[in-house]
């Protein structure tokens, strides 16, 4: 195998999945609206790459992944904002209407959702320092990470359900889904990542593929 590809694999994989997202911020900002894309997926990869971090800080894993988690992270809170600022008219935030304890990532204002971030992010710090030592901590910490990720597609799948419609979710957004968790889970099998990483990218690429038959069926109806 030529030097270079591996270098190119591994660049790949750490700008690669932050890049999906472009289109669908684009499209919000263009319209000005942000129906049909569910805020859930920003906390679904915010949560899961913060704790993926401090997953590194006790296995060192590849240093591209590393990139990719914090590329990542910069990525979701700017698509965030951006969802924030163009929410639909109708979001329950908007009318105190949310159904969810403590109104959880419904909130009205961007600041609370970084004041939860902050929290979140030093409560792990604490428990990290605290366990960092036990193996059993490290590993489960990998499962959590990587095993939310997996979830990626479920909030959006249940978003076009309750819509009975596709509207504001970018079709390159799902092709990004796919065909990247194709590439990673590869990447993983060939670059003998973590046990976490192997058996979540499995599973994400069949709830990919679900998302994928769901949208198929639901375009035909159309």
């Amino acid at each position: 195998m030529a030097s270079w590809i591996p270098t190119v694999a591994a660049v790949g994989m750490a700008i690669g999945p932050p890049l999906v997202y472009v289109d669908q911020a684009v499209s919000i900002v263009r319209k000005k609206d942000s129906t049909g894309f569910s805020r859930d997926v920003c906390a679904i990869l915010l949560i899961a790459n913060i704790t993926r971090c401090f997953f590194w800080l006790g296995d060192h894993f590849e240093l591209a992944l590393l990139v990719q988690s914090i590329l990542m992270i910069i990525a979701q809170l700017a698509l965030l904002y951006i969802c924030v600022r163009y929410r639909p008219r109708v979001s329950p935030e908007n009318f105190g209407a949310s159904s969810r304890p403590l109104s959880f990532w419904q909130w009205h204002t961007y600041a609370q959702y970084i004041e939860f971030l902050a929290g979140f992010i030093l409560c792990s710090a604490i428990l990290f320092l605290i366990f960092s030592r036990s193996e059993l901590y490290v590993t489960i910490l990998g499962f959590v990470a990587l095993g939310l990720e997996s979830t990626l597609p479920i909030p959006q799948l249940i978003s076009n359900y309750k819509q009975r419609s596709l509207y504001g979710f970018r079709a390159s957004t799902l092709l990004g889904w796919v065909g990247g968790d194709s590439f990673k889970t590869v990447y993983f099998f060939l670059q003998g990542s973590p046990l976490q990483f192997k058996v979540c990218a499995v599973f994400q690429l069949s709830v990919d593929c679900g998302k994928r038959l769901c949208t198929s069926q639901v375009t035909a109806r159309r």
